[in-house]
């Protein structure tokens, strides 16, 4: 460790609290999760329907796309409803108008204010109160169980073919009969009513509900807790003072006379001979941009959906590829493609650390991930389309279909034969890389090794938490271990086996010192730990979970910004660099990808991310059209190039007479930039903030339902949104192109030499 000690000890501890924290409320999490009743029954002992039916909506509901189509608890899809919202706010008020005429004769909304009243006071009476008794069995009044009827038969109606409800369908971009056996949409009803179940039922001795009182509903005063408010209040006063220690020690911690390496006549990873895995690393580029090609087109279509529900300009497509197929595909082919970038440029380090030389195998090992990640991703894909279309066996969705879950939609079975290809490229990794972390060599520095060894470890084995929930699992238990894979997996460790991948090539090239980079690199990991591990919960506010997992979550994810604050530096140091030498220009492109990393990790991420990140602000912007503001600009923004700068840098030395062509470059990544950019304030954002204020003054049900999503206003931006859709398609064409037409460039000659100005030949 050397003179590292401090550093590695700081990680090791942050790491050793953070996740102890993480388990420690997880198994909260598992202790309180919302109960699902034995029995939902009337007062004269008629039972509706049991646990275990509930549970085969659960399933139902996961096979017509779930998190795809509408959102539950607000995680999901925006173009629907939030199905808890709306099932609730329709079992509201057909509770009251049932009231209304059995004690004045009339219709609710016909009443006077001081009748309304009593009837609200009632209402919340029954609504909040906990009525499951010791044998776990659910009680409601007659009046309830006929208010759950009649918004079980509206559910009904819209997810079958019925022709009154077709217009609703178009709206909310479904297919004409979604689910087509009437005994699964009754089940799915039932699931439906226990997610609004939850949404206004106080815990036992408590005054919230199971979800920390979300939705806003004003009918039966679900309103932010006290405690959501404190906790918000209190994230704000921690981002700022985390901000402040942060210049404190970034002014007196950092080596401002840290030492300025000469850079090298020639580029130092030029000076070996490309290894047999490294040439086979062509058609992972070609993937990558393929996929990405694929996921920008069909994430286009799936944005036309919110104008036109079940047509493509007039062409009836919904029936074969719906709404939610569409958004599936376009989610899991940006995971795929951006998940392959970096697998290639690890692939393409291991001989770089192994000194130029393959270990045995490796060319085989990489072609069979290769293959294996083709196989995996053509038949997540297929499933998907089947569970969909729903001509797959219901026994066999999940496993081979759709899991129903937003960013993990592919059949358990893909998904642990992507886990086992991660494990591949693990294996590959570290047959190239443990070599010379072990060998002993006096004076040699191993520090940024061994960190660049323990987060391919980390990449490797931490998908794996996205096994640990099954096809019935409690939904509060699976968002619990999902957002282990979407949070933790994607942006703690994928970030700093970035942030060290980018130190470890730059250091080698002799642009950067290594103790600089060593220091930067392990300083950077104890920060996005710190912040990035418990900030997990920040998902988890209203997901069935209790107020320690609302205060920790909010505490540590506003920690999660403050590195973002000094990503501007970070920006200027990458870009400067292509001054250090002449052949860094070849290396120019790859560089400003980062910067625009930098740039959308402060925005995206930062910025954005903040702005629904306090639990005061989620509350009421939660499913809405700002989530995706957030993702947008921080899984493209900041992964996406991420990715895609990688791509360039590795097609960069597999093909080193390739000139990377000025126009097609400036029009890919100006045109993604400005694309990003127009997308999010001509449509997104506008959308999200008018949903924002109609969330906070009728409630969530109001800024999701059909009249609202519907009003010319919101039409027209929804149209706007096509000029930065087009914008961005040329740009991903255009970047994607260089790739093809530079991988296309093959060498002479499969031996290098090195020509007289020490620019790399083949």
């Amino acid at each position: 460790m050397g003179p590292y000690k401090k550093h590695w000890f700081a990680l090791v501890a942050v790491c050793i609290v953070m996740f102890s924290l993480l388990g420690y409320f997880g198994a909260d999490v598992y202790r309180n999760a919302p109960p699902i009743p034995a029995q939902v029954a009337t007062q004269d002992g008629r039972t509706l329907f049991t646990k275990d039916q509930i549970l085969d909506g659960q399933t139902a509901w996961q096979s017509v796309g779930g998190m795809q189509l509408g959102s539950i608890w607000g995680h999901g899809a925006y173009q629907a409803p939030d199905w808890t919202a709306d099932w609730l706010h329709r079992e509201l008020t057909a509770w009251l108008d049932d009231a209304a005429k059995a004690d004045h004769g009339k219709p609710y909304a016909e009443l006077d204010p001081g009748r309304q009243g009593g009837l609200l006071a009632a209402l919340k009476a029954e609504y909040r109160g906990n009525q499951v008794d010791a044998d776990g069995r659910l009680v409601v009044s007659d009046r309830r169980a006929r208010a759950i009827a009649q918004t079980a038969r509206y559910y009904d109606q819209l997810f079958s073919d019925a022709p009154d409800f077709q217009k609703s369908r178009e709206h909310f971009a479904m297919k004409e009969n979604t689910l087509p056996s009437a005994e699964r949409r009754e089940r799915m009803t039932e699931f439906f009513f226990w997610t609004a179940w939850a949404a206004s039922t106080n815990r036992p001795g408590g005054k919230v509900t199971y979800t920390n009182n979300w939705p806003h509903e004003p009918l039966i005063d679900n309103v932010p807790s006290s405690e959501n408010v404190v906790w918000s209040i209190a994230s704000v006063v921690i981002l700022l003072a985390g901000v402040g220690f942060l210049v404190w020690c970034w002014s007196f911690l950092r080596k401002h006379d840290h030492e300025e390496v000469a850079a090298p006549v020639r580029d130092p990873l030029t000076t070996f001979g490309l290894t047999p895995s490294q040439r086979a690393l062509g058609k992972y580029l070609f993937l990558v941009v393929a996929l990405f090609v694929f996921q920008v087109f069909i994430g286009g279509f799936t944005a036309h959906y919110t104008l036109e529900g079940q047509q493509f300009y007039g062409i009836d497509v919904s029936q074969h590829f719906p709404y939610s197929l569409t958004r599936t595909w376009h989610i899991q082919a940006a995971l795929f493609w951006i998940a392959t970038g970096f697998l290639a440029v690890g692939l393409f380090l291991a001989p770089v650390i192994n000194g130029g030389k393959d270990p045995k195998f490796q060319k085989l090992g990489v072609d069979v991930l290769f293959w294996a990640l083709v196989f995996v991703c053509v038949g997540s894909f297929i499933g998907n389309y089947l569970a969909i279309r729903q001509v797959m066996p219901p026994e066999l969705s999940f496993w081979l279909g759709h899991q129903g879950y937003e960013f993990v939609d592919l059949g358990r079975v893909w998904q642990i034969l992507k886990w086992v290809g991660i494990l591949l490229w693990l294996v590959l990794m570290l047959r190239g890389v443990l070599p010379a972390l072990l060998k002993r060599t006096p004076g040699q520095d191993k520090n940024l090794l061994a960190l660049l060894t323990a987060s391919v470890g980390a990449i490797g084995l931490f998908y794996g938490a996205g096994l640990f929930y099954g096809e019935r699992t409690n939904l509060s238990i699976m968002e619990y271990w999902r957002w282990w894979v979407v949070h933790l997996w994607v942006e703690g460790f994928f970030e700093v086996f970035a942030t060290t991948a980018l130190a470890f090539v730059f250091s080698s090239m002799g642009l950067v010192s290594r103790s600089m980079a060593t220091g930067a690199s392990l300083a950077s990991a104890s920060l996005f730990m710190l912040g990035g591990i418990p900030g997990t919960f920040h998902h988890l506010y209203f997901a069935g979970t209790t107020t320690p997992v609302m205060a920790v979550g909010a505490a540590f994810s506003a920690l999660e910004v403050v590195p973002l604050i000094v990503l501007g530096h970070e920006a200027w140091e990458n870009w400067r660099l292509k001054q250090r030498a002449p052949w860094m220009n070849a290396l120019m492109w790859p560089l400003a990808c980062f910067v625009a990393v930098a740039f959308w990790n402060m925005l995206g991420a930062g910025v954005f991310g903040f702005m629904i990140n306090p639990p005061i602000s989620l509350y009421y912007v939660q499913g809405l059209n700002t989530t995706p503001v957030h993702a947008h600009a921080a899984l493209f923004g900041v992964y996406g190039f991420l990715a895609l700068g990688f791509t360039l840098m590795v097609l960069r030395y597999l093909r080193p007479q390739l000139v990377f062509n000025d126009g097609l470059m400036k029009v890919g990544f100006w045109g993604l930039n400005l694309g990003l950019v127009l997308m999010i304030a001509l449509s997104l954002l506008p959308i999200g903030f008018i949903q924002f204020h109609a969330s906070v003054t009728e409630g969530l049900w109001h800024a999701r339902s059909e009249a609202f999503m519907q009003q010319p206003l919101l039409q027209m931006l929804r149209w706007i949104r096509t000029f930065g859709d087009v914008v961005f398609i040329i740009g991903a064409v255009a970047l994607s192109w260089q790739v093809v037409i530079g991988l296309a460039n093959r060498p002479a000659a499969a031996q290098r030499v090195e020509s007289a100005s020490g620019a790399r030949t083949v």
